[in-house]
């Protein structure tokens, strides 16, 4: 059951270096996060799979060394868009029509006024607002994570401006918000691992209106 996976995963701190996630697995979370809802469609983030072991030392030394970043087989970096611009907004209409049997007038219509909305605005909130829409498909791969079984540890304890250098991200457009190091717990080398899964009770957490 699908619950039971979401309890059985936590932020595991020790992941086993000796056992890498299998291809087959990590496109899966791949494909979750590309399914992942976001605003307007327009998706405006990237994901770089890392599995090259120096640039993931580099990065770990600008993210308080934390070992799951070299000790898991892949890191997910997910870089926002640094700004909403109309080639990027067109981008998204092409494909929709190239996809969706043509442009409309209605499609048309649509990102016209998301332009109109979003251009004006300063490229800090514009950001801010592409990242938000990285987070929801940060979900969408611990959640598939956890189905497979995979540890994952997401992590925003790193130097943003350090890896965006790293990886070049100025160049493309891109502003590095999380981070997801994917891999086999190491349950005895984990502080974490025999500890309960705390979380608030129902009745202090939800609100519901009938």
């Amino acid at each position: 059951m699908f619950l039971d996976k979401l309890n059985w995963r936590y932020a595991a701190k020790k992941l086993d270096p000796s056992k890498p996630v299998p291809a087959e697995k990590v496109d899966a979370i791949l494909n979750a996060i590309s399914l992942a809802p976001t605003s307007s469609g327009t998706q405006p983030f990237e994901v770089f799979v890392i599995t090259n072991p120096s640039v993931r030392e580099e990065i770990k030394a600008v993210a308080w060394n934390q070992s799951q970043i070299v000790d898991g087989s892949h890191l997910l970096v997910f870089a926002a868009w640094d700004n909403y611009t109309e080639a990027r907004i067109d981008a998204v209409v092409d494909q929709m029509a190239a996809e969706r049997g043509g442009l409309t007038d209605t499609l048309k219509a649509y990102y016209d006024n998301l332009k109109a909305m979003y251009l004006p605005r300063p490229a800090e909130v514009n950001f801010d607002h592409a990242a938000r829409q990285a987070y929801i498909a940060l979900g969408f791969a611990l959640a598939a994570a956890a189905e497979l079984e995979v540890d994952s540890t997401p992590m925003e304890g790193f130097d943003p401006a350090a890896v965006d250098a790293i990886l070049g991200l100025k160049d493309k457009g891109l502003r590095s918000v999380v981070i997801l190091p994917l891999g086999y717990r190491d349950a005895a080398g984990d502080w974490l691992a025999p500890m309960a899964k705390v979380r608030r009770k129902a009745e202090d957490f939800f609100t519901r209106i009938d």
